[in-house]
């Protein structure tokens, strides 16, 4: 297999790989806003979850802790074995997990555990308990293990509403680790269902993608017909949102755009048409009018002065006007695509020569460099209509000298070109004149409505050079003066024609 890179073809458009394409952006949006929806679920259902997981222990832990205190009926002042002894019974009835009781009076401290002091109270519950007689609690994280720490004073009751601290305060101290654990496993149950959600949501993701797509590769490949030429390219109009809307516009337009088109191919061809019929009636007449000025010249030397003026003047309007109706016939079988090539192999150098000669351009004003030995394979007719125009040119809008040089040289694109440069010594071409330099009648001075030429010469010059596949361009050179450059292909007998 041949490790040549591909090339493009002219007119093919250009593939460009796209890492994140419409269709991966969609998809990932998709993904995306599913993994928020399904993450915020998630987040929302755990968090309520386990609020009512850890409330509904912790509730039932403080009520049944507050019966259990309010039912024991301490006795103060107390002793160290009575207040154990009833801290047991409290412990014994924990609800909803067993709890360690703690006791503080005073200076005493006691539990029904092993230990009569609590690592886990800590003194902003010791001083709430002081200063809520209905207790207070809260939760609290130690060495990773999550506690729940409720305090409860004892108090006498003096009336329905009234009653005071005894100084007495019971403290329950419960170990969450279960409700942990149910929390956890609500985390992962959480995490385990939004994950294969979002793999669910991949499918959609992709027929939604899918769906959005198919109506723009369509605009797409429209839109390539559009370009390329076929003007009456159509999509189909599919559903009624805003796709659609845009599929009917772009048809639409493209309707408008071929009707539009079609209308000015008419006037083109209407136009074309006209001037092709002028020009060839134009002919018949002229070539008389030729004859007849031709008479006139040669006994305009016998006439009176103003006579003799009036000859000469009409002799050279109808020359140019012959010249411009020739241009003009030639400019119609360029339009009409019927200029043919009868190409020929010859000496470059010797076709510019006879070119010169035949125009009387051999004198000072000429400066020519034609080295000898280029054989180039082209029409002679064309090539010197080409090097006749842009030397013309070069005389009657640049100044002398006019240098006319030829070299051969490789192209581009690799081909061996032919290389024809046509230098004047004159001012240049201005920078707002040169996109248009190669137009048909157009006029570098706005004020100038009349000329020495047609107006077509490097306009024929450009559609020579183009039927033999070669490309002409203009310029100004660093010190001075335009300079016209023609590349045309160089076939030489071993190459085809």
């Amino acid at each position: 297999m041949s490790g040549r890179p591909r090339v493009r073809r002219r007119g093919e458009p250009a593939r460009r790989v796209r890492a994140f394409g419409l269709r991966t952006r969609l998809v990932l949006a998709f993904l995306l806003v599913a993994a928020v929806s399904a993450g915020t679920t998630a987040a929302l259902t755990y968090r309520e979850a386990r609020t009512a997981l850890l409330k509904t222990a912790q509730d039932t832990a403080v009520a049944s802790f507050r019966e259990q205190v309010t039912l024991s009926g301490f006795y103060v002042p107390t002793q160290a074995g009575n207040l154990e002894s009833n801290l047991r019974d409290i412990a014994r009835r924990g609800k909803p997990r067993p709890w360690i009781v703690f006791a503080e009076y005073g200076t005493l401290r006691a539990s029904s555990g092993t230990s009569p002091v609590s690592g886990v109270i800590t003194p902003g519950l010791r001083r709430a308990a002081l200063a809520n007689p209905r207790g207070s609690f809260e939760r609290v994280v130690k060495d990773g293990v999550p506690y729940l720490t409720i305090a409860m004073p004892t108090v006498f009751r003096t009336g329905p509403e009234r009653a005071l601290p005894t100084g007495l305060v019971v403290y329950a101290v419960m170990r969450m680790s279960d409700e942990q654990i149910n929390v956890e496993a609500l985390l992962a149950a959480a995490r385990d269902g939004a994950l294969p959600g979002l793999a669910v949501a991949l499918l959609p993701g992709l027929l939604a993608a899918r769906s959005v797509l198919r109506p723009v590769r369509e605009l797409h490949r429209g839109a390539l017909g559009m370009g390329s030429g076929k003007l009456d390219t159509r999509i189909e109009v599919r559903g009624r949102d805003e796709l659609a809307d845009l599929a009917h516009t772009f048809n639409e337009s493209a309707a408008n755009l071929e009707h539009s088109v079609r209308e000015l191919r008419r006037a083109e061809a209407r136009a074309r048409r006209f001037a092709s019929d002028v020009s060839h009636e134009l002919r018949t007449p002229l070539a008389g009018m030729l004859a007849v000025t031709e008479v006139l010249d040669e006994d305009a030397d016998h006439l009176d002065s103003d006579t003799a003026r009036a000859v000469r003047l009409i002799s050279a309007e109808t020359g140019k006007l012959a010249v411009l109706v020739e241009d003009l016939i030639e400019i119609s079988r360029f339009d009409a695509r019927a200029a043919e090539l009868n190409t020929d192999e010859l000496d470059a150098a010797e076709a510019v020569r006879k070119s010169l000669a035949n125009r009387h351009w051999t004198d000072a004003r000429i400066h020519a460099e034609l080295p000898a030995g280029i054989r180039v394979r082209l029409d002679p007719r064309r090539f010197d209509v080409v090097v006749a125009n842009l030397v013309g040119n070069a005389l009657r809008h640049g100044a002398a000298p006019v240098t006319v040089r030829l070299r051969s040289e490789t192209g581009s694109d690799g081909t061996p070109v032919l290389v024809t440069e046509v230098a004047d010594s004159g001012p240049g071409i201005d920078a707002d004149v040169l996109p248009h330099i190669f137009d048909r009648f157009y006029k570098a001075d706005a004020a100038r409505t009349r000329s020495a030429g047609s107006g077509l010469g490097l306009a024929i010059a450009v559609e020579n050079v183009r039927l033999h596949g070669g490309k002409i361009r203009a310029g100004n050179r660093p010190e001075g003066g335009a300079v016209f450059t023609v590349e045309i292909p160089l076939f030489t007998e071993g190459d085809p024609a």
